[in-house]
């Protein structure tokens, strides 16, 4: 089990960089399209504010390859050498892997963004948890 008060929590849960006691995200399923990106302004706990300044998140944009090169290779592990597929079934297989999981992809490229820029305080964590 993964631990608050680790950047891997904050990032794997989209938790609040700072305290780790709310998502980050106004939903907190990334499949419901429209509401994938919406970030809430502040953390209603510790009164972090997520957007440093304005266009914050573009960023994460260069995070979101890297991340979508890692699922990419982990379907094409999977397809062309655990389950024997040919080439063009594992390139199928990796477009389907980023299609159906961009909204994860997206979420995860946001919280390794903030979570190269903001650390969890322990003090304002215990602070804000009494």
């Amino acid at each position: 089990m993964i631990k608050k008060g680790t950047k891997l929590y904050s990032i794997l849960f989209g938790a609040c960089p700072k305290c780790h006691q709310e998502s980050m995200y106004e939903t907190k399923n990334p499949y419901i399209i429209t509401e994938t990106l919406k970030v809430n302004e502040r953390c209603s706990h510790c009164n972090t504010k997520y957007r440093l300044e304005p266009s914050f998140f573009y960023g994460s944009m260069y995070v979101s390859y890297g991340v979508g090169i890692a699922f990419a290779m982990a379907a094409f592990i999977i397809c062309y050498f655990f389950i024997e597929t040919s080439l063009m079934t594992a390139f199928y297989a990796i477009i389907g892997t980023l299609v159906v999981f961009m909204p994860i992809i997206m979420r995860l490229s946001r919280n390794i963004w903030i979570n190269l820029f903001m650390s969890y305080d322990e003090g304002l964590a215990k602070k804000v948890s009494r």
